[in-house]
């Protein structure tokens, strides 16, 4: 393992979230295997599946008029030709426009994400995504009004 794959790692973890930023379906899509992948989104079941995890993204998309995300606690390890990354993804997203035409109001999230890389002859490719939600206080103080 050298540094320069771990650089390389942690280069396409960025595009990935940049793809999302912009909405690019084509460059996210490019980044993930060929072949037999998973994702999980905060709240969903496991998709597998190129067609399947694809597809899901797409929907994110389709209904997402902005998102950011800041990454935090990044940690990447290489160990031969499969790369494993650990994040917080710190989002800020907004939903569909009003009547009005403006944005819809931002909403933070905080969700822990897991993504798994292999190497291929093109470069690193996305084998796996599993994010998390993170309960914040308010979250548990929520919960426990409910209860």
């Amino acid at each position: 393992m050298s540094r320069t794959d771990i650089e390389a790692v942690d280069e396409v973890n960025t595009a990935f979230y940049e793809a999302m930023e912009r909405g690019d379906f084509d460059a996210l899509s490019a980044l993930w295997l060929e072949d037999e992948i998973s994702c999980v989104h905060p709240g969903w079941p496991v998709l597998s599946g190129r067609g399947e995890v694809l597809r899901s993204y797409a929907l994110i998309m389709s209904h997402t008029d902005y998102i950011q995300f800041f990454l935090t606690d990044t940690k990447v390890a290489v160990i031969g030709d499969t790369a494993l990354v650990t994040c917080t993804e710190n989002i800020l997203s907004g939903g569909p426009a009003e009547d009005g035409g403006e944005l819809g109001p931002l909403v933070g999230q905080l969700v822990v994400a897991t993504n798994v890389f292999r190497r291929t002859s093109q470069g690193w490719r996305l084998w796996s995504h599993h994010g998390s939600p993170v309960l914040t206080d308010s979250d548990e103080d929520e919960e426990e009004d409910s209860a």
